[in-house]
């Protein structure tokens, strides 16, 4: 009799204990994606313009897309031309800015309308997208 509680107690002794490893694991989890860096895409393939004077702008909250086809996306989601700007003021806060990109073969016109209607509602903080060229 005495022999089965020790084997009783031996056998519960060797069980391991995973709440500590478990606890690691999500808190490794939390940290990354706490840590990892989001970067805003427009939602469609852009061939963007080259330009020698182009600059990074992290700060960009909003983005705005012109296919080569001449359709306009905003954050991913096919928008009509004279709604981009009620769009695209609804997503944007006061700080925030918004970046066009526009591809090489879509029309200008359609560009300079669609940053109109954006400043029309009252977004000031408009910027075009371009390639970083080469220096020439």
């Amino acid at each position: 009799m005495r022999r089965r509680r020790l084997q009783d107690v031996n056998d519960d002794a060797q069980e391991i204990n995973l709440t500590p490893m478990l606890d690691v694991v999500f808190i490794m989890l939390i940290f990354f994606i706490v840590t990892t860096s989001f970067i805003k895409e427009s939602g469609v393939e852009i061939e963007r313009p080259e330009s020698s004077a182009a600059t990074a702008r992290p700060d960009a909250q909003v983005m705005v897309a012109i296919t080569a086809e001449d359709a306009v996306w905003v954050d991913g989601q096919p928008v009509d031309a004279h709604r981009v700007g009620n769009e695209v003021a609804s997503l944007v806060s006061d700080e925030g800015g918004v970046v066009i990109q526009a591809d090489r073969q879509s029309t200008t016109g359609l560009l300079i309308e669609v940053m109109d209607a954006i400043r029309d509602a009252g977004v000031d903080d408009v910027a075009v997208a371009a390639e970083r060229g080469a220096d020439g």
